[in-house]
């Protein structure tokens, strides 16, 4: 090789690593920008977030006032979104809306009534058992009982060394037990028909609501983004609740094998039960240890048999809840276990059973809008947490 080629060859290397060395730089620019753009926005305004929590505030104090009417909303709208895989499957085959739309809210009333009527008989049995099974209760949880008189008397001997002796005594009436059940079954019958009602003009609307939204959007970025958000939303929202049912499904009938198993009588009942409570996350399984073992008690005279039945209820619930319902959702939640549970306890003291069914999917729904939405996005990311493995 002459000097002029080795000199031409070092020149040809010194430009290809330089043109390495710009690539690399421009790699490194776009990576830096990269994570510039994944920073998560945070809110600098003072005034805005001071007015937003003082909205915030009363926008809750308005749903507490509010609750009977805003729940059955709430919970026609979520039905709405689980059902619309059905309804179109309906209109398929040619049925119109009002028809399909009525066939399926008939359909659940029915299945709903049904199965009130059916568990019926057993829970009116059991209801009149009660005086003997509290008198034998009282017998076999004497020791317990008497522990309990004694803290109720020592604090009544405190109360009456704290108070003043010549103060009027005041007597109030208690509202009496028929009115007060009479009252409760008429608030709920009263909201499923408010449900269903405003579920069947749901369905017909169909996507009314959100062709109205991106009607109003001004720019063709802001319509996308609002689709992909219902979308997102219709997704999450339907497969949670259609896995939670059918996971609570398998519960009901787990633990009406068990029941009938275990002597318990009546394994319809107890299976109806475990599958409605299920659906209130730890409440209802907790609620429903309390009311196994109450059970075992009144049945069995052996105490490793009254707990036999708590015990499996329990062992299904945990199964269930530990492994099973959380491999199927870890794809579709990835939120944060402790803010769930603040989330329950919160909305469990606002709606009662219904703020605690609707918890989960509230704040799901919650966090899939802030995600999407880029001056919610910190808060989004604060409400997830890491996600599963496949």
């Amino acid at each position: 090789m002459s000097g002029a080629e080795a000199v031409e060859a070092q020149a040809v290397d010194q430009q290809a690593i330089g043109t390495q060395i710009v690539g690399t730089q421009i790699v490194e620019t776009q990576a830096t920008a990269t994570e510039v753009r994944q920073e998560l926005p945070l809110p600098g305004d003072l005034k805005a977030m001071l007015l937003l929590g003082i909205f915030t505030l009363l926008f809750f104090y308005a749903l507490y006032l509010l609750g009977e009417v805003v729940v059955p909303i709430i919970v026609a709208f979520m039905l709405s979104m689980t059902l619309h895989p059905v309804m179109e499957f309906l209109e398929r085959f040619y049925i119109p809306k009002f028809l399909a739309a009525l066939l399926i809210v008939l359909a659940g009333l029915c299945f709903l009534f049904g199965t009130v009527f059916v568990l019926s008989g057993p829970t009116s049995a059991w209801l009149a058992k009660a005086p003997e099974s509290l008198t034998r209760l009282q017998t076999r949880l004497a020791d317990v009982i008497k522990m309990t008189d004694k803290i109720q008397q020592a604090g009544q001997v405190v109360e009456k060394i704290s108070t003043d002796p010549s103060a009027p005594t005041v007597s109030v009436k208690g509202t009496p037990l028929s009115s007060f059940l009479f009252s409760g079954t008429r608030a709920i019958v009263t909201s499923l028909l408010t449900t269903a009602l405003l579920l069947f003009f749901l369905l017909i609307s169909g996507d009314l609501f959100l062709r109205r939204i991106i009607e109003i959007l001004p720019t063709m970025s802001d319509k996308k983004q609002a689709v992909t958000i219902a979308n997102e939303i219709q997704q999450t929202v339907s497969g949670y609740l259609a896995t939670i049912t059918l996971m609570n499904v398998a519960v009901g009938l787990l633990t009406g094998i068990a029941a009938y198993f275990c002597g318990l009588g009546d394994p319809i009942m107890w299976g109806a039960l475990a599958f409605l409570l299920n659906f209130a996350p730890i409440i209802g399984p907790l609620i429903g240890v309390c009311i196994f073992m109450l059970a075992g008690l009144l049945t069995f005279e052996s105490l490793w048999l009254a707990f036999l039945p708590a015990g499996l209820y329990l062992a299904i619930h945990v199964m269930e809840g530990e492994s099973i319902t959380p491999m199927l959702l870890a794809r579709r939640f990835t939120l944060n276990p402790v803010l769930v549970i603040i989330s329950l306890v919160f909305w469990y003291w606002m709606w009662g059973v219904a703020g605690a069914i609707l918890a989960v999917p509230m704040l799901a729904t919650l966090k899939l809008v802030c995600d999407r939405i880029e001056p919610l996005m910190a808060f989004g990311h604060f409400l997830g947490t890491e996600a599963r493995g496949p």
